[in-house]
């Protein structure tokens, strides 16, 4: 491993042994582990975040979720988080936490610093170019999440529409909807929960492609279930997939009563609404498109790892046509606890890669 008096510089960046990219729980838990492993902060390891602060994409959910409402926020490793208030909004609670973690732990973390491309180096080094410089590693921790790839689908007449279109990551809350009729589009959790909180203003309609998964329970072997789900997706060069797909919604009374109302996709948006191939039409002020997010993964692009399934081939965290590359938050360890233990695995591995072992599978 690099100490301070062997850094220097290739004719390509500032040689360095492991770069993560993305200051989320999954960069945050990787980085964890760079330290227990003996990686030396800036010297060994460094964390390139884009945000101005702490938090990754905590920083930007709407001020209306509250802890309360949020779906889990696993602990990072080596430090639990502080009781807060049921009432405080996460895009204060959690950044707060994230930032104290860097803190405690004296954590690399370089921000706002933007990644434009990882590329091969003849020098058998991973190019990290960012808008601060270059870094040469020998290996990198992918761990930018999605938050910034909201997906958009795309419908006949959506350009035409004279009302607001928007998606979930602009959301700010149910005040800017007050009188109106709001299209939700999507089915997800977030869309059962943003339909809820705007029809406390304004009427709604909730539309998805397919009926929603229901379950009355949600158990260990479900959840192990779910994961293999996702995970053989990425073992065959598939994207991800949503999780919703694979565990379903939970049956609250909010979504029992939202099911009860829900209606099939529509086929094509009219200029002031919605309508069906039956003739059915519905007048619409805003289309809310809570229809997730994709990786954010186009800064990987040069490596030319994209599968013809869609997606990047991945074995546990590794990618397979780049074994210098992990993700992490990617695929099956796309949640907070499941961000933690790829954090560890992709460290092992990095270690025995740089020690010259070869790579074991997780």
């Amino acid at each position: 491993m690099t100490d301070a008096a062997e850094v220097g510089t290739t004719g390509a960046g500032v040689d360095i042994d492991v770069v993560v990219i993305g200051a989320g729980q999954a960069g945050l838990s990787s980085a964890h582990f760079l330290g227990r492993a003996g990686f030396a902060p800036h010297t060994g390891y460094l964390v390139l975040d884009h945000e101005d602060g702490p938090g990754g994409a905590w920083r930007h959910r709407w001020p209306s979720l509250r802890m309360r409402t949020v779906h889990g926020v696993h602990a990072l490793p080596g430090l639990a988080m502080d009781p807060v208030d049921p009432d405080t909004p996460a895009a204060e609670a959690v950044p707060a936490y994230f930032a104290a973690y860097e803190q405690h732990f004296h954590l690399p973390v370089r921000r706002p610093v933007r990644v434009r491309a990882v590329r091969r180096d003849p020098a058998d080094r991973l190019l990290v170019q960012t808008s601060a410089g270059t870094w040469a590693a020998r290996a990198v921790i992918n761990a930018t999440g999605t938050w910034d790839q909201p997906f958009w689908p795309r419908y006949p007449g959506q350009a035409e529409f004279t009302g607001r279109q928007l998606h979930t990551a602009d959301y700010r809350g149910n005040a800017e909807f007050a009188g109106q009729h709001v299209v939700v589009v999507g089915g997800g959790s977030s869309a059962v929960q943003l339909l809820s909180e705007i029809a406390e203003v304004a009427t709604t309609t909730w539309v998805t492609r397919r009926p929603p998964r229901l379950r009355e329970r949600f158990t260990p072997e479900e959840g192990r279930a779910a994961v293999a789900v996702v995970d053989q997706r990425v073992r065959a060069g598939l994207p991800p997939g949503s999780v919703v797909s694979a565990t379903g919604l939970p049956l609250t009374p909010q979504v029992r009563a939202a099911v009860a109302r829900r209606l099939p996709m529509f086929d094509r948006i009219t200029p002031t609404g919605v309508a069906w191939a039956d003739g059915r039409r519905i007048r619409a002020d805003a289309i809310l498109w809570a229809t997730g997010f994709r990786p954010a993964l186009a800064h990987l692009a040069p490596l030319g790892l994209r599968e013809p399934g869609g997606g990047i081939r991945v074995d546990g965290t590794r990618a397979v046509a780049e074994p210098r590359l992990h993700l992490v938050g990617y695929g099956p360890s796309a949640s907070t606890i499941g961000a933690n233990r790829a954090g560890r695995v992709a460290v092992r591995e990095i270690r025995e890669l740089l020690a010259g072992a070869p790579p074991r599978a997780a």
